[in-house]
């Protein structure tokens, strides 16, 4: 057995880590000559050490795990207690938003009607199986409008970068579909199994998120950066024959048995369109929206507002530019040169897309005068800077079906996914299901 690794972000990195771990032979091919992909720590001039990617991380068993393996537990460095609270504009203004369903109704965030449908939810039945019910329509049918605008809504923008009136809620939060399936009620099921369960860690590294990658990278035998497939060919006994260009010109390598894709979508399409034009066709259907992370950085005493929690997020329904800020200088103080405050500012996904694609200083004018009115802010930044993902995070809606049964289908011609897309778009969720096919695959040696 000898695998084929397309893509070094945090999948193929991992995916790597774990046969190299289990003594299979593979070779890792990454185009850029940065390995890491999304996880990408930025270090201005300024002083800021900002993340270009995911700000902070929920520490699993299975990153915990990993990072103990790199030697990286000692720069695990957990966000401030001030983040558990989490804020979210409603009427002009930021709220804390009731973070379990107890507190729903003891909180003056939801109206009593609101909190009356909370109530309701706990007799009633479950709904039949659909595979296709959306987010919206889930929360809708079971806890009405009012939580879903101010709740969900704003949840998925700022997780997901997505829309809940589009995305599939078996893809989404199967986990959800399931308690209702097995117990009638969703808040029944989640207080049952809830019981004894504590909430994760959110953490960040000390020197940065890309400091896992880098490590990775590091410590992988067979990784070859700045080495672009530009081309996939099967050889009549069904082995692979990859062409690839790098600086030092193009190259043809034969003999894998197994190809591990770990691209996003719209990357992988054309490479696998010669030998599998329906898989690639579903593939590319993939929605990717564009999104900008902002960065703006003002002297603490101009801020008005307090700052203590892990940032706020903006409903649809307020009509806000952004859809929301992390509240970087709150969560990690020691990332910001001491007097100021930082927010990361996302502008972009899935429901503002236009925003997102405006030029730089149209982007940077807009959110510091959102940021003025909201924060009580005054005078002119002390700095901004901005990141704009052309394609930010894979949209798990009607599309992303098709892409994972077209994964399905050439798992049987000895292509396995290993990417945001197969696994979920959280760096956990990478870790874990890159660590998964890896087992299944050495199992195989």
């Amino acid at each position: 057995m000898k695998i084929a690794i397309i893509g070094g972000g945090i999948s193929g990195l991992t995916f790597a880590w774990y046969l190299q771990k289990a003594g299979v032979a593979y070779d890792l091919f990454e185009a850029d000559p940065r390995p890491g992909g999304n996880l990408h720590s930025w270090t201005t001039p300024e002083g800021y050490l900002l993340e270009v990617g995911p700000n902070s991380l929920q520490l699993s068993p299975e990153l915990e795990e990993l990072l103990a393996d790199l030697g990286l537990t000692d720069q695990i460095q957990d966000a401030a207690a001030v983040s558990q609270q989490r804020y979210v504009l409603r009427a002009g203004h930021y709220q804390v938003l009731p973070g379990s369903p107890p507190a729903l109704l003891t909180n003056g965030f939801f109206s009593l009607k609101a909190k009356w449908q909370l109530l309701k939810e706990l007799r009633l039945p479950a709904g039949p199986s659909d595979t296709n019910e959306t987010v919206a329509h889930f929360f809708r049918r079971r806890f009405g409008s009012e939580i879903l605008d101010y709740a969900i809504n704003p949840f998925m923008a700022g997780i997901y970068a997505g829309d809940p009136e589009r995305l599939l809620l078996h893809k989404t939060f199967p986990q959800l579909a399931a308690l209702e399936q097995e117990h009638g009620s969703v808040l029944r099921g989640l207080a049952k199994k809830g019981k004894g369960a504590g909430r994760r860690r959110i953490v960040t590294l000390s020197k940065g998120l890309q400091t896992l990658t880098d490590t990775l990278a590091a410590r992988l035998t067979h990784y070859q950066p700045g080495t672009a497939v530009k081309a996939i060919f099967r050889a009549t006994d069904g082995t692979y024959q990859l062409e690839l260009a790098s600086p030092q010109g193009l190259a043809a390598v034969p003999g894998y048995t197994h190809l591990a894709l770990a691209l996003p979508t719209y990357a992988l399409a054309p490479l696998l369109e010669p030998l599998f034009p329906q898989a690639a066709g579903a593939l590319a259907a993939v929605h990717y929206p564009p999104m900008s992370a902002v960065y703006s950085a003002y002297d603490r005493a101009a801020v008005t507002h307090p700052l203590n929690g892990f940032g706020a997020l903006h409903p649809k329904v307020e009509g806000a530019y952004a859809a929301g800020s992390i509240w970087t200088s709150a969560i990690y103080p020691q990332r910001v040169p001491a007097g100021q405050v930082l927010f990361t500012t996302f502008v972009g996904g899935a429901q503002y897309e236009a925003a997102a694609t405006e030029p730089e200083d149209v982007q940077k004018a807009a959110v510091h005068a959102e940021l003025s009115k909201f924060y009580g802010i005054s005078g002119a930044p002390r700095w901004q800077g901005r990141y704009f993902w052309a394609r930010s995070i894979p949209q798990f809606d009607e599309r992303i079906v098709g892409a994972h049964a077209a994964a399905a289908t050439l798992e049987a011609e000895n292509i396995w996914s290993v990417a945001n897309w197969r696994a979920g778009v959280g760096v956990p969720d990478c870790v874990r299901h890159a660590r998964q096919v890896a087992s299944t695959l050495s199992a195989e040696k």
